[in-house]
This record gives C-alpha cells, structure tokens and sequence, in this order.
C-alpha cells in the first residue's frame, strides 16, 4: 500500500511534468534547435571561415580570458563573501545579504551605466585611479569588473547554504585534536563545500560568456582591443547575417556546455572520494 501511494506522491504529476517539458522545449530546446540548424545549413568550410576570422579569434581571446579573470575574481570574493554571511553575526548582515542577489533584479544595461560613470576620469573612483595609472573604462579591466559585478551571485549562493550545513562539531573535534584553524578548513570544510564551490564558478564563468549589457557599455567595443563575442554576435545580426551570429553563438554554446560537463564530472568525483574519506 505504502509502494502504491508513493508512485502518487505528487498529485497531478505527469500534467506538471507535461507542462514543465513542453515550456522546456518551447523556451530552450526549440530556439538551440533552430540555431544548429542554421549552423548546419551553411556547410563547414563557411562555418570554419566565420570561427576562425581574426576578428572573431580576437573576440574569443578577450571574452574567454575576461570571463575566466572575473570566475577568479568572483571565486574569491564570493567564497569570503559567503563565510562571512554564514559564520558571523553584525548589524547590517541582512542588508550585506540582499546586496548579493541586486546584481539579479539590477538591469544589465543599468549596471553597465553605473560602472562607467564611477570610473570615468571625473568619477569616484576614476578620479582617483586614472592619474595614478589604473584605466577601467575602454579597458579588459572594465570588462573582467563589469563580467565579475553580474555574475558574482552565483558563486555566493551556491557555497552559502552548503556552509550553513557544515557540522561544527566535526570543526571543534579536529581543533580539540589538534588541528589549526587552517588544517580544519582544508580537510574538513573545503572538501564538503568544493562540488557546490565548483559549481558555483562554473555558472558565474557562464555567465559572463553571455554578458552583454553591462559590458557594452564599459567596454568601448574596440575590434580586436575590448570587442566580446556577444557584442559580435549582435553586429552580425544588425548586418541580417544570421549564418555568421548562429556560428558565434554556438561557440559560445559549445564552450559553456563542455565547462558545464567537465564540472559535473568533477563534482561527482568529488563527492565519491569524500564519501569514501567518510
């Protein structure tokens, strides 16, 4: 009886299911489906042409290097940012806490408008960082900070919740064996926080590969000097060459999914060998 009632947990579960598949594949699958089609109907020596012109290698190099700068970055930050909401107790923890997620609910385009004006040459920050040789704006820089400010919640939110689970009995064992602070958190706290850590990187990396609006602005979109893929992709598109933006995005695509993939692998090695260790 009980077996029964399980296969039922859920009322009204293959319509949910139904729905949850059919806007799947409206919203995701059909529109991927469409754009290797249009790549596949252009044949391989017009596909390898558009991939591998100086313009778009250029782009590549200064979207993948920009976006693995601000995983970097937001890996760090993050990581700090997350261990301080979880194991600390200050006036203004919560305000600090929905600060995280205004990147999510802040339009891209907003976010690029306000970076630019802070390091402008007469803004906040520009002011004091021009003259002193530190220029953002129309930079790489600007593009890793603006890639770093839409995509560091991720990495916060991924490594948070696993940190709140984190027993601090095992943390006071080791210690009471004699383990110093950083032994505990590199046998202890590190190996149970990685695959979601992990996780949480490769997202915000994706993330930045598809940055637009926040980079457009700061960027100065100079070919081959601070031009991104995506900011290519939409050149093509105003040209109606729809063949060459299908190729570029697909890229794009190809690399986020194979990242997606080797992370995953990771994380479920990860995850083997700490239970393993347990």
């Amino acid at each position: 009886m009980a077996r029964k009632n399980s296969k039922h947990l859920l009322p009204g579960f293959g319509l949910t299911v139904g729905i949850s598949l059919f806007y799947i594949t409206l919203v995701i699958l059909l529109p991927i489906a469409a754009m290797l089609l249009k790549v596949a109907g252009m044949g391989l020596p017009e596909f390898w042409r558009i991939i591998s012109s100086r313009r778009a290698i250029a782009a590549y190099q200064i979207t993948f290097s920009s976006a693995f700068y601000a995983t970097i970055l937001n890996g760090t930050v993050g990581l700090l940012l997350a261990w301080v909401l979880t194991r600390y107790r200050f006036p203004g923890r919560r305000i600090l806490d929905a600060l995280v997620d205004l990147p999510f609910a802040l339009p891209t385009a907003v976010a690029g408008l306000v970076l630019v004006t802070l390091f402008a040459d007469t803004g906040w920050y520009g002011q004091f960082l021009e003259p002193n040789g530190f220029k953002v704006n129309y930079t790489q820089l600007g593009i890793v900070l603006a890639m770093a400010f839409t995509s560091i919640p991720f990495v916060v939110r991924a490594v948070q919740p696993v940190l709140e689970e984190v027993d601090e009995s095992l943390e006071a064992a080791a210690e009471s064996l004699g383990a110093n602070r950083w032994q505990v958190f590199t046998h202890i706290i590190w190996p149970t926080i990685f695959p979601a850590f992990a996780g949480g990187c490769v997202l915000s990396f994706a993330r930045s590969l598809g940055e637009f609006g926040a980079v457009v602005f700061i960027a100065g979109n100079i070919p081959g000097v601070t031009e991104i893929v995506s900011l290519l992709i939409y050149i093509r598109l105003d040209e109606y060459n729809y063949e060459a933006a299908a190729a570029l995005a697909f890229v794009l695509l190809l690399v986020a999914f194979l990242t997606l993939v080797a992370t995953n692998a990771l994380s479920a090695w990860q995850t083997r060998y700490v239970e393993r260790s347990a």
